[in-house]
C-alpha cells in the first residue's frame, strides 16, 4: 500500500500555534517569549521552533522580533492558514485513498489474470481429451433419406457421425434408436469431428 506523507514537524507545530491563536490562547498584539521554552513545551529543538515561526511569519500571522520574542499579528490569517492546511490534508487523504484503490485494482487485475489463465488451461485440457463436438443438420423436405430408419440408412457407417438427439416440432428425442425414422425438417444433433458436418449434409441431400 502507498504510505501517507506526514507533514514536517515544524509545519505541525506552526499549525498548532495557529490553532492556539484562533482559539484566543495566544492573543493578537501580544508577545511570545523564549524559543527554548517553546522547544521544551513541544519537545523539539529551538531550530524547529524557529522554522515554525518563520513559516507563520511568511503567512503574516506573526512577526519575529530579534531578541524580543514573537509578536502575534492576526487571528484572521491564522484561521485562514488552519483552513488551508486542513484542505491540504484532505487532498493528501484523497490521494492516499486513490493510491490504495489503484493498488486494489492492480491486485484484482492480477487475480482476474490468474483465473482467466486457469479457464484457458481447463478448456485446452478438455479440448485435448474430447476432440468431438456437437453439430446440427436439418433434414430437407425433399431429402431421399425421409421415411427410412437410421439402421436402414447405415447412418454412422456413411457419415462417421453419431446422432445423439433429434429436434422435431419443438420436441427433443434423446438417443434415438436404430429404428428412428427420419422426417422432413428434423434437426439432427450429432457428435463427430469437423469433417462430419459436410458428410452429414451431403448424405441428407444426395441420392
Amino acid at each position: 500500500m502507498a504510505s501517507h506523507v506526514v507533514p514536517p514537524v515544524y509545519s505541525q507545530i506552526a499549525l498548532d500555534i495557529a490553532l492556539r491563536i484562533t482559539r484566543g490562547e495566544l492573543k493578537e498584539n501580544t508577545r511570545v517569549y523564549g524559543r527554548s521554552v517553546m522547544s521544551s513545551e513541544y519537545g523539539v529543538s529551538p531550530e524547529t521552533i524557529r522554522r515554525a515561526m518563520k513559516l507563520l511569519e511568511d503567512m503574516q500571522i506573526v512577526e519575529v522580533k530579534q531578541n524580543s520574542g514573537v509578536l502575534i499579528l492576526s487571528a484572521q490569517k491564522a484561521q485562514k492558514y488552519v483552513e488551508r492546511f486542513s484542505a491540504q490534508n484532505d487532498i493528501r487523504s484523497i490521494q492516499k485513498n486513490l493510491n490504495e484503490l489503484l493498488q486494489q485494482q492492480q491486485d484484482l487485475c492480477r487475480q482476474i489474470t490468474v483465473v482467466a489463465d486457469s479457464i484457458v488451461r481447463i478448456n485446452e485440457k478438455f479440448s485435448q481429451t474430447n476432440p468431438f463436438n456437437n453439430y446440427e443438420a436439418s433434414v430437407p423436405t425433399d431429402s431421399p433419406r425421409i421415411g427410412k430408419t437410421l439402421d436402414n440408412l447405415k447412418f454412422w457407417q456413411q457419415t462417421s457421425a453419431t446422432i445423439i438427439a433429434i429436434r422435431r416440432e419443438g420436441k427433443i428425442i434423446l438417443s434415438p434408436g436404430p429404428y428412428a425414422v427420419l422426417q422432413p425438417n428434423d434437426i439432427l444433433i450429432f457428435a463427430g469431428d469437423i469433417k462430419t458436418i459436410e458428410a452429414v449434409n451431403d448424405f441428407l441431400v444426395n441420392k
